[in-house]
């Protein structure tokens, strides 16, 4: 056994894990960096990077059998589906480099690819070696949650860690879970040309804005896809290319795939946390607006803390416990700021409160700006007009937004910068955009909120009448 001692010890190279360890040792500590499985994590393997690899797939294929109203004529995309997978690969393979092990070590840092397990508050056990640190982040990550359905242990399925190896189209994919990822998935696999089917126990997007998430429902229909909500999975039975699912309602659904999409359950298993006094919740490791667990040497980050699940959010608690163990700055996270999306086509964004959160929160302090994208000019030319933007206003500072179309993804940044800065709206109306670009949409919301107080206020048109009839 040899014996390592470092200043921190980085548990995981995933998004947060890898940002961490770049960070401290650029800045001159000692660090060691844990990864027993593929560098890059779940996003870069798994999840944000192929995803979006194959949305593009798909949203090709949409064009081309879509493209009459430009004056192009439509034609009948020939997929080839292991092609689109060799594409997914590719886009994966040129982002590697950058989340490798070659060039972490060039960085000054210690790689050891092996798994690791806390053996004392303040030391680690992976493979050969003993790890002692001053301080120890855990950045291990999620994997896909799949509950105990009777009939699935016989039932061969996929889920995001799978089904991007899959080479043979499937005929028709049902997909338990009608979240943000089983939704990507399904609009992806239908424009290529699958039959797809999602199952959703409770309500499609039910963490979303029920309008929003309303808009984009109605669109994945109408583009064909079928979404069967309040279908709680019995049973699954059948096998490889005859597969069914049973609803505790009665319904049955057919396919020949299976992809279990229903949620996300954090990486503590092989940690053995209860030697290093760290505690655990429901959805992940205990920690403290810091990060911290309850072990003061140690924090945890990412998808493993049980918070907001999603890439940069790790990399935002990576650069919040930096300042804390690099600098002895005090740090704490916050959520105000945090974007989201769903990449469908129209997308969905959100960041802050929701109009229904802010409402119970500020009550009648809380106001509405809204611009429906419909009159946008640069959504009207690339024909993408459906969605609009909301922004929750509270004494002129915006509190949250939410956009459902074309760009959200994009376009939900500015009200992140906005809400982090504490930025009024006349500070946003005052933001110049190019013209044409769909990014007016925010500029047009920030109007929207001055609408009233402007054209429908009779003091402003007794000033204006005043100066017009006596100021020369």
């Amino acid at each position: 056994m040899t014996t390592l001692k470092t200043d921190i010890l980085v548990i995981g190279a995933g998004s947060g894990g890898l940002s961490v360890a770049a960070g401290a040792s650029q800045m001159g500590a000692k660090v060691v960096l844990l990864e027993g499985h593929k560098m890059g994590g779940d996003c870069l393997n798994f999840g944000c990077v192929p995803s979006k690899a194959l949305i593009a797939s798909g949203k090709v294929a949409y064009s081309q059998a879509h493209s009459h109203m430009f004056g192009v004529s439509d034609v009948d995309p020939v997929v080839d589906y292991a092609a689109a997978k060799d594409h997914v690969q590719d886009v994966i393979a040129t982002i590697e480099p950058v989340d490798s092990q070659e060039r972490f070590e060039g960085l000054g840092v210690h790689v050891i690819r092996e798994f690791g397990e806390f053996v004392s508050p303040t030391e680690v056990k992976a493979g050969d070696f003993s790890i002692k640190a001053r301080r120890i982040v855990i950045a291990t990550g999620s994997r896909p949650f799949v509950p105990p359905i009777p009939g699935l242990d016989d039932v061969p399925y996929e889920t995001n860690e799978t089904i991007f190896e899959l080479r043979d189209k499937p005929d028709h994919l049902l997909i338990i879970g009608g979240g943000p990822i089983g939704l990507e998935l399904a609009q992806a696999h239908l424009r290529l040309g699958c039959k797809v089917t999602v199952i959703e126990g409770a309500k499609a997007l039910g963490k979303d804005d029920p309008e929003a998430a309303a808009l984009l429902l109605e669109n994945l229909r109408a583009e064909g896809l079928t979404i069967e909500e309040g279908a709680m999975a019995e049973k699954v039975t059948g096998q490889a290319g005859a597969i069914q699912v049973q609803a505790q309602d009665g319904r049955i659904f057919s396919g020949t795939h299976l992809l279990m999409a229903v949620g996300r359950k954090s990486n503590t298993e092989k940690l053995k946390l209860d030697a290093a006094g760290i505690e655990t919740t429901r959805t992940g490791i205990k920690v403290d607006a810091g990060m911290r667990t309850t072990n003061r040497k140690v924090y945890a980050i990412g998808d493993v803390a049980g918070g907001l699940q999603f890439t940069h959010v790790a990399g935002y608690h990576a650069g919040v416990i930096i300042r804390s163990m690099l600098f002895g700055l005090p740090a704490k996270v916050s959520t105000s700021h945090i974007p989201w999306a769903t990449y469908t086509d129209p997308e969905l964004a959100q960041v802050g409160l929701s109009e229904a959160q802010a409402q119970e929160i500020h009550g009648t302090k809380m106001e509405v700006a809204r611009f429906d994208i419909h009159h946008n000019d640069r959504a009207i030319a690339e024909r993408k007009t459906k969605g609009f933007i909301k922004v929750m206003v509270v004494k002129g500072r915006p509190v949250g937004a939410t956009i459902v179309g074309h760009q959200a993804g994009e376009l939900i940044g500015m009200w992140s910068l906005a809400i982090a800065n504490k930025l009024k709206m006349s500070q946003i109306s005052a933001m110049i955009a190019p013209y044409p670009t769909v990014f007016e949409v925010n500029k047009r919301a920030a109007g929207a909120y001055f609408t009233p107080r402007l054209f429908e206020n009779p003091t402003v048109k007794k000033v204006v009448g005043f100066v017009q009839r006596f100021i020369p």
